[in-house]
């Protein structure tokens, strides 16, 4: 570990204490878990701290561990919001577990960040993660009457719907997938000689 990442993570021990659960540092990166009810605290005491100062969120991503191979954690869907402190020169990685599996919600950090509006839709949008207290959260990136969220690792590849025009109709309609599951094999073409020795 660098010597600033150990300097960033005393600061963290210091300032934050008792709400970090879990401190990760791999691949030169820090990553800070906390609870979800500290969530929102912590981030604004990562923003408005002088000797951390993370004033700007560059991405929030949704995650989902349902299938996750390592030391699986006991609550499935977590948010990692990525920041950069350009004052001290720091980068942090910030990490909550929604504690409820069926309805996965969060504080929003729009109020801490207002950049991150789009960001915490699409989390919502792609995971099924609510953030309370957004101020417009609404689908970004499917359509409105999108059913499902296509980044969960439940969700199947062809979704459970597909939409198209209908002339006779005059508008879009919506009907179940009519797409027959395959699997998809690559096909390799080699000449004949491949592999043969002294071939070249």
């Amino acid at each position: 570990m660098t010597e600033k990442l150990e300097r960033l993570g005393q600061l963290l021990t210091d300032k934050l204490g008792e709400r970090i659960l879990q401190a990760i540092t791999a691949c030169g990166e820090m990553t800070v878990v906390v609870r979800a009810e500290d969530y929102l605290s912590v981030a604004r005491d990562l923003r408005d701290e002088p000797s951390l100062r993370f004033e700007q969120l560059v991405d929030l991503s949704g995650l989902d561990y349902s299938t996750y191979s390592g030391n699986k954690p006991e609550l499935r869907f977590a948010i990692s919001a990525h920041l950069v402190s350009v004052s001290n020169n720091f980068r942090l990685r910030l990490r909550a577990f929604a504690p409820d599996d069926s309805f996965p919600i969060l504080p929003s950090l729009c109020d801490v960040w207002p950049g991150v509006n789009w960001f915490e839709r699409e989390a919502f949008d792609l995971y099924g993660i609510m953030f309370d207290g957004h101020p417009d959260l609404r689908r970004i990136l499917t359509d409105y009457g999108f059913v499902g969220y296509p980044f969960r690792k439940d969700f199947p590849v062809t979704g459970y719907v597909e939409m198209r025009y209908d002339q006779e109709l005059g508008r879009v309609v919506y009907q179940p997938v009519t797409i027959e599951p395959r699997e998809n094999t690559p096909r390799i073409v080699r000449d004949d000689n491949y592999g043969n020795v002294g071939h070249g």
